[in-house]
Formats: C-alpha cells, structure tokens, sequence
C-alpha cells in the first residue's frame, strides 16, 4: 500500500476536532501530472473537494502556482498564464456550489519571472486578465543548495536571485501594481530573504513552509547546527513587517521527519507535539497577526491526510485565544489574499 494513498490514509482515522471552526486553506495545489513516482498524480477539483469537505470547516482556499498546465507555446514569459486561466475554470465551477460550500481557489497565486525587471509588467497584466477576480499575486520560488542531494526545485534555477538589481525591479512592479509575493526559498537563504525584504518595504512577502527547513542529506543528523540557523534566519525575516509566514509544509520529506515511511500514518496527537517547536518559535517570532496555517496538499499528503493534519493544528493551538486562533486559520488569509467572506 503505498503511502500518501487514500487507502494508506484510512489506517488512521479520527473524529474532527471542533468542526465550527472556519477555515481559510491559504495553500493547495492543483495539478494532473501523470508521473509515477507520486502517488497523487491527479489532484483537481474532486480531489481537494473530498479533503476539504471531510468534517473540517473549510469556507475557502488559496491556489498557489505549481507550473501546471502551462501554454504549450509562445513568448516562453506568457506560459504560465495558462495555469491561471486552468484554475480560473476550477474555481468558477467551486463557486457554483455543484463542489460543496467551501469556495475552491477563491485567491489565486501564478508564477512571472522577476528576473524580467521593469519588463515583467505585461506578464503580471495577462495573469490578472486571466482572472480579475480571484488573481492576488505570484510566486517565485528561489529554493536553491548548493549540495547535489537537495532538490533544486525553482524554475529558474540559480543562486543569489533575491539579491539581483533586475529581480528587486521586477518586485517592485509586482508591489506598484497591488499584487503580493509567495516567498519560498531554504532555510540557508532566509537571510537573503530578509535583505530582500527590507529593500523592497512595501511589497507583501508570504513565507511559504515555515522557511524551507532542511533536515536531509547535508543537513541531516546535524539538529543543532541546522536549527540554529533555522532560528537565526526566521527571526532577521520576522523583523521585516511585510513579510508574513504559512505554518505548514512540514509534511514533506525534506523537513526530515519519518512519517512518510510509517506503516499506519501518525495520528493528530503525535503530529502536534512533533510540530509544536517549529510552529511555535515561528509564531513567537511573527506573532498570531502575521501567521497562517496551511495545508500544502497535495505535497505533504505523502504524510498525513488533511483531517489528521487540521485536527493537529487545533490540538496544537489551543493554548492561544479565539481571536488568535480565528486569525491563524482564517483571518490573516482572507485579509491578505482579500477574500470576501
């Protein structure tokens, strides 16, 4: 049976927790990559409807950009607006309520390359035209290690992006124009990230993944050295007021945990506490104001199902009061992405 499956999932089942709870899943993806060596190849309208109609109080979600269904020709920088235009038509038929209540991709996030500078503006201008009323920014991952054995995961792969002149005039159009920016990177580049930051103030930055923590191949059997730089990045990013943080991701294997090789999948108690020192140290940094819980799925699917993993987030959170909790499930997101209730 293979882990991340329905079936591998069904192990482990719980009651949900406090199902009056709202919730806005500020980052899921969709997709229908055919490839064999994931075992959510297709995760699309039914797929996410089924998660997150599951018991939870999911009212709505963000999509956030994962270079699917991109044009298959012309100007290689207008390519990804067709990701914006595949998910426009998801979301329209979320809103017909055909799906269930929750109102899928009521925020969505495309990818334009900033490395374009000032020339990045008519990409932005297309992507919004694909949806002017859902479109709310991009993301443009800069995950990048120098080690063979780390994934470089960004479409543009190279080091030292945020740094660049063209990539901080690219940012600035993005912030004239109102839109936002998805910041996900590795936990070694976080102090790029807060420079990038504060050169550029008024653009609202969205830390993905609670910063990218890397516990594998290099930086695996090393929690010491590793978390230290973890903390030490998180807090120069959490001294920039425009950046906010997404506390999730920690389901994928690269934060190092074993819980996708698990016979029988975790359960919420176990998942809470192993999560609790990292959510905790990045809300104490951020405060509750300037943090969001996330799903991540289908990615970290491959450890948990989404009942298990929200049911977590509320056993984790309950030591915060009602208006922080409202916030970080629900009010931060809505507000940030500007989804109307």
């Amino acid at each position: 049976m293979p882990f991340g499956s329905n079936d591998w999932h069904a192990l482990t089942v719980e009651p949900v927790l406090e199902p009056e709870l709202p919730i806005c899943d500020p980052h899921h993806h969709f997709w229908d990559f055919r490839l064999p060596r994931i075992p959510y190849q297709r995760y699309l309208l039914d797929e996410l409807s089924a998660d997150v109609h599951g018991g939870h109080h999911v009212r709505s979600t963000v999509f956030i950009e994962c270079r699917s269904m991109y044009r298959p020709d012309g100007p290689e920088e207008l390519r990804p607006v067709g990701e914006v235009e595949f998910v426009q038509g998801l979301a329209t038929a979320s809103a017909s309520g055909l799906y269930g209540p929750a109102r899928a991709a009521a925020a969505i996030i495309g990818h334009a390359n900033l490395n374009l500078g000032d020339a990045v503006a008519p990409v932005l201008e297309a992507l919004h035209a694909a949806s002017p009323n859902r479109f709310r920014g991009i993301r443009h991952s800069v995950t990048w290690d120098p080690h063979p054995e780390i994934e470089n995961t960004a479409a543009h792969k190279m080091p030292g992006q945020l740094g660049q002149e063209k990539f901080r005039a690219g940012a600035r159009v993005l912030a004239r124009m109102g839109f936002t920016l998805e910041g996900w990177a590795y936990h070694p580049q976080l102090e790029e990230l807060a420079a990038f930051a504060k050169a550029v103030p008024e653009l609202t930055i969205i830390l993905n993944h609670v910063g990218g923590l890397l516990r594998v191949g290099p930086y695996a059997g090393r929690d010491e050295q590793v978390m230290a730089q973890w903390r030490k990045g998180i807090a120069a990013v959490a001294a920039c007021p425009n950046v906010v943080v997404k506390l999730g991701g920690i389901g994928m294997a690269r934060n190092g945990f074993d819980w996708h090789t698990r016979e029988k999948p975790i359960g919420s108690e176990e998942l809470a506490a192993s999560m609790a020192p990292i959510l905790n140290y990045c809300i104490d940094q951020f405060t509750p104001n300037r943090c969001l819980f996330e799903s991540n799925f289908p990615v970290d699917k491959i450890s948990f199902s989404y009942n298990i993993m929200y049911n977590a987030f509320k056993r984790f959170s309950k030591g915060f009061s009602k208006t922080e909790r409202a916030a970080m499930f629900q009010d931060n997101a809505t507000r940030i992405y500007r989804i109307a209730p």
